[in-house]
């Protein structure tokens, strides 16, 4: 492939897309710009606290566990609110957060704060998602959210990067940094990025079509969906695994942290340097093909860790997830944003993102103990045959309704890419049916 066809490929990417979208994918690299809590907690606890490293995971485990809480939240406030007072106000929130943790020192003052942080920063990705949805037209949606994502790897890449070139000014000042990069988050998306929300709908007539109230109850009583979320929760699963399995697997085969430093960075120099290309090549593909795909290669990716014994392998098989990561994660909230009604885009997104939650927590006790008892070996058959089965459920259970989904949409898609009554409803209609009951269930 020439350069001119690279540029080309490249300009072809990141064209077309309304202004909005921009100012909501600068706010995203801002904010992971500045993103150094994390990254930097637990050395910050053991280190420069002096607690043991058992309460450094708990405190890890808890901002995971706070992002259990927050997806619905913010799903909830997302449909309520609208989408630009509810990233707003999350974005503030985890700001305060990051700027209390450079101030308090007590156990239980810091397990505090660090689980309201999770509850604030995942809280916010309803919205984010939701945001896509509306402003972007429905045949670029995954593509959007592609390019989002590429935006949260840029940004880490950097703070990782900034963080660990800046480590002699602190723990406290990168946590205060971390605030102030959240905060100007919040100030883009105030100043620049418009509200989204769909307004209410109206009949031929011209009045005013009340719509039917959608709790999380209602979003769990779609079965389609409700399928799409399990599925994305073993994925999930198999894709949290190395990051607490390849460590322990790589020193208990004599291997150095320094080495599994850089083999764990090849993640994030893949996702930066190709994500684009990625997104070129699937684009306009079955999204069931597609994630069946990342499936298999999260599958063999983290099964092929048992066989690897040196840092080049071992990187080697982070490169074969990290395409599946690549090829998942936009197709994901893509599929979810196709199977959920314009009113409830939020409370859909939010139900999606305690996946991602409950994986975060779980997956890595999970892990830890697997390694410790029976051995990394059988962490490793354990992940590649749960990728195995999430790729035959997505293809089994989901190809029906998600193809016809991108026919709905290709049909009804309207002169703004928006949808008309009958599409919008058609999650409620599948409620509905599944439910055994006569209309979709309406709980305040």
């Amino acid at each position: 492939m020439s350069i001119d066809s690279l540029r080309r490929s490249a300009r072809e990417t990141v064209s077309g897309l309304p202004p909005g979208f921009w100012w909501l994918w600068l706010s995203t690299l801002v904010n992971r710009t500045g993103a150094f809590v994390l990254t930097f907690l637990s050395l910050y606890l053991t280190v420069e606290l002096g607690h043991s490293p058992w309460f450094a995971g708990l405190v890890v485990a808890l901002h995971g566990l706070g992002g259990i809480a927050g997806s619905p939240l913010g799903g909830a406030l997302t449909d309520r609110w609208g989408r630009r007072p509810t990233m707003v106000t999350m974005h503030l929130a985890a700001a305060a957060s990051a700027a209390a943790l450079a101030f308090v020192t007590s156990a239980w003052a810091i397990a505090t704060v660090v689980l309201l942080m999770g509850v604030a920063m995942q809280a916010v990705r309803p919205s984010i998602n939701a945001t896509i949805a509306d402003m972007v037209p429905a045949h670029d949606v995954r593509r959007a959210y592609a390019l989002n994502y590429w935006a949260l790897n840029l940004g880490f890449a950097i703070a990782s990067i900034g963080g660990g070139a800046a480590i002699f000014l602190g723990y406290r000042t990168l946590f205060v940094v971390d605030a102030v990069a959240t905060t100007l988050c919040a100030v883009i998306v105030f100043l620049r990025l418009p509200e989204t929300r769909p307004e209410a709908r109206t009949d031929k007539a011209g009045e005013p079509v009340v719509e039917a109230k959608v709790s999380m109850f209602t979003v769990l009583r779609d079965a389609p969906f409700r399928s799409l979320v399990l599925l994305n929760l073993l994925v999930c699963l198999v894709f949290t695994a190395p990051w607490i399995g390849l460590p322990l697997t790589m020193a208990d085969q004599g291997l150095s942290p320094s080495s599994y430093g850089v083999v764990i960075a090849v993640n994030g120099i893949v996702i930066v340097g190709f994500q684009l290309l990625v997104n070129k090549l699937t684009d306009k593909r079955s999204p069931v093909v597609l994630l069946s795909l990342s499936s298999l290669l999260f599958a063999f990716g983290t099964g092929a860790t048992a066989l690897a014994g040196s840092p080049v392998a071992f990187a080697a098989t982070v490169i074969v997830w990290t395409v599946g990561e690549m090829i998942h994660v936009p197709t994901n909230a893509a599929a979810t944003a196709r199977l959920a009604p314009e009113h409830a885009r939020g409370r859909y997104q939010g139900v999606m993102g305690m996946s991602w939650a409950v994986a975060g927590f779980v997956a890595p006790i999970a892990a830890g103990a697997i390694v410790g008892g029976p051995g990394p070996d059988v962490l490793w058959a354990a992940t590649a045959a749960i990728g195995v089965l999430a790729a035959a459920g997505y293809f089994t259970r989901l190809r029906k309704v998600l193809a016809d989904a991108d026919t709905d949409r290709d049909t009804d898609r309207n002169g703004d890419g928006g949808l008309d009554g009958d599409t919008a409803d058609s999650a409620l209609d599948r409620t509905a049916k599944t439910s055994g009951a006569g209309q979709a269930s309406v709980v305040a």
